[in-house]
């Protein structure tokens, strides 16, 4: 499936000065899956699972994504993107009487669990207006209850097409609801109280919502086009990992949809969580399947084995997928020292409450992560050899640097940092100050990574170059809305760098790697200025 090639992104809505390049999040985390409510195809971004809970519904069995959630938040997460997709949800329906006839309102989010109410009144509507009525709509947190979670008035709102309020334009900009099937003839009925009826009452939604069947893989791709399944992040602004679910508790996601997911996350410079397989119930299982596992990319990364942790629905322990923890005890990482300072530190540890579904013996460990698999602890060991966190790149990774996950993080942040930092350079009247300024940014952004350490014991000239100038750049009036800059930094390996080009749009900002050297084991003084040589030779191309 082809994949986008631009970053969609917010344009800065006025030309503000170039500031510091910030330094973006390294651990936010998007979910992708079933829940129990809340908005379809549309990221929601959540600090803490309490407001998971407000917006998608909380805990739902046969949605493994709020136990992923929840977990994530248990292990150290701070920051989520969710996704909220459905297999054939139906929203449920609300009827307004007037008289023979009805205005009929459909949930704009589907399920079971949308409870809608509606109020209608004539207060302070003319006399001789028989087509105005104020609508007041109400989600409340269950049917019968007054806790009122969201509420939207419409006041002066008109049967009428030719009225400044009409009924159907008024309803299209609803968060609640949307106008299902024709506008009726009469208004609706004042809706008045069922115990007294005298004062003002409800009108209940009808009981017709349908949470829909389980997921397949075809929804958890969705579609690019429509920007559906975990294509919808395309609107998220950054995310870091991906986590995708099984799609119930007896099936995992297939092979088509991690494939897809990991194109989309090579897009957005972002990583995949891959769960291992529900029937790798053991190490020895694990080992077997690994086998004939053809999954290895530098886009991704697992940890066995499954976890245990309380099932607070069943009452009980109960054996999960470990996406979300894993995603939260990664987060903990840039709190417990830098990205490049922990490389070689032995593997975070489960929070309390959790633990690994199975032992994995010292040996297995290191077979496990030989093949890019690394393994899930409980507890910390002065005994255990550390072992460096790896992707599942294996042999096959384009660089020796992502084999292992803390190399790969450190190039993504990087990356994510300056393309993030200079896109407001597009919007820059086009001139040899702009590149100078940009230059500058990127320079000390670099600077500031080289004194803590980022690139080891080498000296900054040897550690990173920018280009940006008019190889690059044309200075014309009609070269506005476009930059481009070329960065590199370097490698573990001495004489490697990670080299990206950079090109920013109003619109987009497009990011591809570039291979510029491959130079001896023993470099000698000229070796940047060979970079920049083989650098620049890239920039005569479109």
């Amino acid at each position: 499936m082809a994949m986008p090639s631009s970053l969609v992104m917010r344009a800065p809505q006025h030309r503000a000065a170039l500031r510091a390049i910030p330094h973006l999040g390294t651990a936010v985390t998007a979910f992708v899956g079933r829940t129990l409510r809340g908005p379809v195809n549309r990221p929601v971004s959540l600090k803490s699972f309490a407001e998971f809970q407000q917006v998608f519904g909380g805990l739902w069995q046969p949605g493994l994504v709020s136990y992923a959630v929840e977990q994530f938040f248990d292990n150290g997460g701070r920051e989520a993107v969710v996704v909220r997709i459905v297999n054939g949800a139906r929203p449920a329906t609300l009827r307004l009487g007037t008289g023979a006839d009805a205005l009929v309102l459909r949930a704009v989010q589907p399920g079971t669990r949308e409870f809608l109410r509606a109020c209608v009144d004539y207060d302070n509507i003319a006399a001789t207006d028989n087509a105005a009525f104020n609508l007041t709509i109400q989600r409340v947190r269950a049917q019968g209850t007054q806790q009122v979670e969201d509420q939207e008035i419409h006041r002066n709102v008109s049967l009428l097409p030719a009225a400044a309020r009409f009924i159907a334009v008024v309803i299209g900009g609803s968060k609640l609801v949307r106008l299902e099937g024709a506008v009726p003839q009469r208004r609706p009925a004042r809706t008045v109280d069922a115990a007294n009826g005298l004062s003002t009452g409800y009108v209940n939604s009808s009981s017709d919502g349908d949470d829909g069947a389980p997921l397949t893989d075809y929804d958890v791709i969705g579609s690019a086009a429509t920007g559906t399944g975990l294509f919808a992040l395309a609107a998220a602004h950054h995310f870091n990992f991906l986590c995708l679910p099984p799609l119930s508790r007896e099936q995992d996601v297939g092979p088509g949809a991690l494939l897809v997911a990991t194109r989309f996350c090579r897009a957005r410079r972002a990583m995949l969580i891959v769960d291992p397989p529900l029937r790798w119930q053991t190490v020895d299982e694990a080992l077997q399947g690994l086998r004939d596992w053809d999954f290895a990319t530098e886009d991704a990364l697992m940890f066995f084995p499954r976890i245990l942790a309380h099932d607070k629905l069943r009452g009980r322990f109960e054996a999960f997928a470990p996406c979300g923890a894993v995603a939260g005890l990664l987060a903990r990482l840039p709190e417990q020292g830098s990205l490049w300072a922990r490389a070689g530190a032995e593997e975070p540890v489960l929070r309390p409450g959790y633990r690994p579904a199975c032992l994995v013996p010292e040996d297995r460990r290191a077979r496990l992560a030989a093949l890019g698999v690394n393994t899930l602890h409980s507890v910390r060991s002065g005994v255990r050899a550390p072992i460096a966190a790896r992707t599942l790149a294996g042999s096959s990774a384009g660089s020796p640097d992502r084999r292992y996950l803390a190399a790969r993080r450190l190039e993504l942040f990087i990356v994510n940092s300056i393309v993030e930092g200079t896109r407001e350079a597009a919007l820059a009247a086009p001139s040899p100050a702009r590149a100078a300024r940009v230059e500058s940014l990127v320079r000390q952004f670099f600077g500031g990574l080289s004194r803590q350490g980022a690139f080891g014991e080498r000296s900054p000239e040897d550690s990173y170059f920018v280009i940006c100038d008019a190889r690059l750049n044309e200075t014309a009036a009609g070269s506005a809305g476009v930059f481009r800059l070329l960065i590199g930094f370097a490698a573990a390996r001495i004489g490697d760098f990670h080299v990206y080009r950079i090109t920013h749009r109003p619109a987009a900002s497009e990011v591809s790697p570039a291979t510029v050297n491959r130079l001896a084991q023993a470099p000698g003084p000229d070796d940047m200025n060979q970079i920049r040589r083989l650098a620049a030779e890239l920039t005569s191309s479109p």
